[in-house]
């Protein structure tokens, strides 16, 4: 296990002054395909998208999470929508097994293959045997638009009878309970129906959630976020995702990398971040998304009225980035901007 003092950045820092965090959890990206295209989505996932991570890009974070934190070491694998990916998803698991590497804390899925009993039991048992120690099911109106609640309902029951209730996570109960049959709404309804949901359960305007779904909540002007650095974001997060290409996110800030694990491994990640080492880390750290804004309108950028948040802005700011090919080595990869690929 490393030390805070094994990083860079921190040796740097006076005694007294806020360090950059141990990273103790890593989401697996499996894929940044799904059979949903959610608003609220961090990495804008979709049908159209096909990248698939390689077994061994998902044991290489797994044993470098193990370097990095030893028994406090936490692993969930998500997407995307993992169970596209049947075969790929147990062939990790088993290499995993067969490495003793300590088991996998999470496995997320929207629920949308629980179509049949028999299926449902038979992979529920062998991702059980396979030492898998909690299922996450997704459930809210984001996802309702693409999966039959009758499939989540189905999924969650037998989980329960078979992992027991302890091992099983449904986000966000409450709508497993009451559910909200999106399919039949206006587009107008169906907004109203995001709203109360965010409202509820806050979720971070960036990916695909940093375009429409922020506009219905865009009421702060610039005067409001110009101020805000990204500093305690980056200092204060303890978790990464690693997505199919072996690109490393700090959080859920998707499409900003920080290392790609194929070219280093995570461990070295961690212990050489310093914000300095890249121009956009190195403004988000200090200026927050303000500070890509002003290099931003020197190109054409149009600031918007309002804006939901720091993240709004960010999200948006690089977007154009993005689409007018002024995209920086930190920007990318193309499935968190781009609308298919």
């Amino acid at each position: 296990m490393l030390e805070l003092t094994d990083n860079i950045y921190n040796q740097k820092t006076a005694k007294a002054d806020p360090k950059f965090k141990l990273w103790t959890s890593a989401g697996l990206l499996l894929t940044y395909k799904c059979n949903a295209s959610c608003e609220f989505c961090y990495y804008k996932c979709s049908p159209e998208k096909n990248a698939l991570m390689p077994t061994d890009t998902a044991i290489k974070v797994w044993q470098s999470l193990k370097n990095l934190a030893d028994s406090a070491a936490k692993i969930h694998i998500t997407g995307g929508e993992p169970f596209l990916y049947w075969e790929r998803l147990v062939e990790i698991l088993e290499a995993a097994k067969k490495l003793n590497l300590d088991k996998i804390d999470m496995l997320e899925t929207n629920g949308f293959w629980a179509t049949d009993e028999n299926i449902i039991r038979q992979r529920l048992k062998i991702l059980d045997s396979l030492e898998m120690n909690k299922l996450k099911i997704s459930c809210d109106p984001f996802h309702q638009e693409y999966v039959d609640i009758k499939l989540v309902k189905q999924l969650s029951a037998i989980a329960a009878d078979l992992l027991g209730n302890n091992r099983l996570m449904v986000r966000w109960e409450k709508y497993l309970d009451k559910p909200v049959d999106m399919k039949k709404l206006s587009p107008s309804q169906r907004e109203q129906h995001y709203i109360r949901c965010v409202k509820e359960y806050p979720c971070r305007f960036t990916g695909k959630a940093g375009g429409k779904l922020a506009e219905l909540f865009a009421d702060k002007p610039l005067e409001f976020i110009i101020s805000k650095s990204c500093k305690s974001a980056f200092l204060g997060a303890k978790g990464v995702h690693i997505d199919p290409y072996g690109n490393v996110f700090s959080g859920t800030c998707s499409g900003i990398i920080l290392g790609n694990i194929n070219q280093k491994p995570l461990e070295n990640i961690w212990q050489e971040f310093q914000p300095a080492q890249n121009e956009i880390i190195d403004i988000l750290f200090n200026y927050g998304p303000a500070g890509l804004l002003k290099q931003a309108e020197k190109y054409g950028y149009k600031v918007k009225k309002f804006y939901a948040g720091k993240c709004h802005l960010c999200t948006d700011v690089r977007q154009f980035f993005y689409e007018n090919g002024l995209a920086k080595s930190a920007i990318g990869p193309a499935e968190c901007y781009a609308e298919s690929g």
